[in-house]
C-alpha cells in the first residue's frame, strides 16, 4: 500500500472526527422516526454540526486553504489556488430514514484540479481515499475499476431525480435505454459512494445529472486513480463543475455514452 501523504492524513483525521458526531446522531434517528415532527430538523442540525467540525479541523491544518461547502458556500483563503470541497453528509435522505448508506466527502482542489479525495462511510468503517498520481484505496486495499466489457454483465448505478429537482423526463428516457441492455441498475442515494463503488469495481459504470461539486469532487478523482474514465455525459471533461457525470471503465465508456445519447433521439 502507498504511504498516505500529509494532505491525505489531514483529510482523514477531519473526516473521522466529524464521523464520531454523525454516528452518535444516526443512533438517535430511529427514535425520532416515531415523532410527529419527524427527524428532518434533527438531521439538518447534525449536518451543520459535522460541517463545523470539518471546517475547524481542515482550517487548523491548512489555514491558507479556501472552502466550498454544501451548507455554508464558498469562502476564499490566503492561497487563492487551493481550497477544500466538502460534503459533510452525502446521503442525507438515507440518514434521515435510518438507512446506513451515507458518507463524508472531502476533495482538495489546487489550480482548478482535484488533487486528493477522501470519502468516509462510517457505518462499516470504509475509508476510500485517492491522491493524484498515487492511486485509489479503500482502507489498505488498492482499488481498480472493473474489467467487464459486455453490457449484459454489468451493474450500473445512477441517481434518480426527486420532487422539485432534476429533469424527470430525461432521466426516464435514459433509464429505459440503459436498463434494456444491462444486468441491473442501482440507485443507492449517495453520489460520493456511487463513484467510490465504481472505483472499487462494485459498479461497472455510473451516471447522474445535476450534481454539485461537493457531491462528486472526491469521487471523480477516485475513479480516475483506479484506472477508470470520468467525463461529462455530453462528452466534456469537466464533470465536477457541470454536474453531469459519467464514470466507467475504459471498455464501457463508449457503449454507455451511446445508450445515454440514444435516449435523446
Amino acid at each position: 500500500m502507498a504511504t498516505r501523504s500529509a494532505l491525505i492524513n489531514v483529510m482523514v483525521r477531519a473526516a473521522e472526527k466529524a464521523a464520531r458526531g454523525l454516528v452518535r446522531d444516526f443512533g438517535e434517528v430511529e427514535h425520532l422516526q416515531v415523532s410527529r415532527k419527524g427527524p428532518a430538523d434533527f438531521v439538518s442540525a447534525a449536518d451543520l454540526k459535522a460541517e463545523r467540525t470539518l471546517r475547524e479541523e481542515l482550517q487548523k491544518a491548512r489555514p491558507e486553504f479556501g472552502f466550498l461547502m454544501e451548507e455554508s458556500g464558498a469562502s476564499k483563503g490566503s492561497d487563492a489556488e487551493a481550497r477544500w470541497i466538502v460534503d459533510p453528509l452525502d446521503g442525507t435522505t438515507n440518514f434521515l430514514h435510518g438507512l446506513p448508506h451515507w458518507a463524508i466527502s472531502i476533495g482538495a482542489e489546487r489550480n482548478g484540479e482535484i488533487v486528493a479525495g477522501v470519502i468516509y462511510a462510517p457505518i462499516g468503517d470504509q475509508l476510500f481515499w485517492a491522491e493524484k498520481g498515487v492511486g485509489a484505496y479503500v482502507n489498505h486495499t488498492r482499488l481498480r475499476v472493473s474489467e467487464r466489457r459486455r453490457l449484459e454483465d454489468c451493474v450500473i448505478a445512477t441517481g434518480i431525480p426527486f420532487k422539485g429537482r432534476g429533469d424527470h423526463a430525461t432521466f426516464l428516457k435514459e433509464q429505459e435505454a440503459v436498463m434494456k441492455e444491462v444486468a441491473g441498475i442501482r440507485r443507492f442515494g449517495a453520489a460520493s459512494l456511487d463513484l467510490a463503488y465504481t472505483a472499487a469495481g462494485r459498479f461497472d459504470a455510473y451516471w447522474e445529472r445535476g450534481l454539485a461539486p461537493w457531491d462528486c469532487a472526491a469521487g471523480v478523482l477516485m475513479v480516475t486513480e483506479a484506472g477508470g474514465f470520468v467525463g461529462e455525459i455530453e462528452g466534456g471533461r469537466n464533470p465536477v463543475f457541470t454536474g453531469n457525470v459519467l464514470a466507467a471503465n475504459s471498455h464501457l465508456q463508449v457503449p454507455v455514452s451511446r445508450l445515454l445519447k440514444s435516449a435523446k433521439g
